[in-house]
């Protein structure tokens, strides 16, 4: 999101083409989903808002589970906001309770999740650059709390996390590419509609599963894209 907002801020004629998994319009980067105007649009994969489906999937995996956590990042307000207003409402929904817990640089992970397994049951992480860098730490150390833990992008599962679900960024980058070949041919950037994902993947590593002592429901197993063993 900063390089998108420093691009924009750098010129009005260079067209420029994002995939991010923000609102572009609450963002301030286009001024409407189906008329961006100007010289940004692309693809928002909306795994912000996502919030209630990472909560009913570990539910699924945990039915009798109360209380979830949240890690998210406060080096970024807006998204973090989005995500803790979002979890909030989807565990109000299922009578449980969410802790919010913070970290701002890598250091603070470690002490962010330390004892975290005595006081939830699972764990969902913020979608967020500073995660995104420290998936294998993130998922030693959640084995380490025995906690279940979701991440949006199927690097999670394949770096050790148990489980992940969110919009395909091959699918979205493949889409950002084709814009990126309409705008090279003559079409205006203002002019083409800001595209949402349609392809989603949930991921599923077993392994970790049997570290956790989890037994994976056969419904949430089938409606996996990948299954890690």
């Amino acid at each position: 999101m900063p390089a998108i907002r420093a691009a924009k801020a750098a010129t009005t004629q260079i067209p420029i083409v994002f995939a991010l998994g923000t609102d572009p319009v609450q963002a301030g980067l286009v001024a409407n989903l189906n008329h961006p105007g100007g010289n940004v649009t692309g693809i928002s994969t909306m795994n912000l808002d996502l919030s209630s489906k990472w909560v009913g999937l570990l539910r699924e995996l945990l039915p009798v589970a109360k209380r979830f956590a949240v890690l998210v990042n406060t080096q970024s307000p807006d998204s973090a906001r989005s995500i803790i207003a979002g979890t909030q409402e989807a565990a109000f929904t299922l009578g449980m309770q969410i802790e919010i817990i913070f970290a701002s640089n890598e250091g603070e992970i470690d002490t962010a999740l330390a004892g975290l397994g005595a006081r939830s049951q699972a764990l969902i992480i913020h979608p967020e650059v500073l995660f995104l860098e420290n998936l294998g730490k993130l998922a030693a150390l959640a084995i380490r709390e025995q906690l279940p833990a979701l991440y949006t992008i199927r690097d999670f599962p394949q770096a050790g996390g148990l489980m992940s679900y969110g919009s395909s960024f091959l699918e979205a980058h493949r889409q950002a590419g084709v814009y990126a070949g309409r705008i090279l041919k003559g079409e205006k950037p203002g002019e083409l509609p800001v595209q949402r994902a349609t392809k989603f993947d949930l991921v599923i590593n077993l392994k970790t599963a049997k570290a956790l002592g989890l037994d994976v429901p056969a419904t949430l197993l089938a409606r996996a894209d990948e299954v890690i063993e």
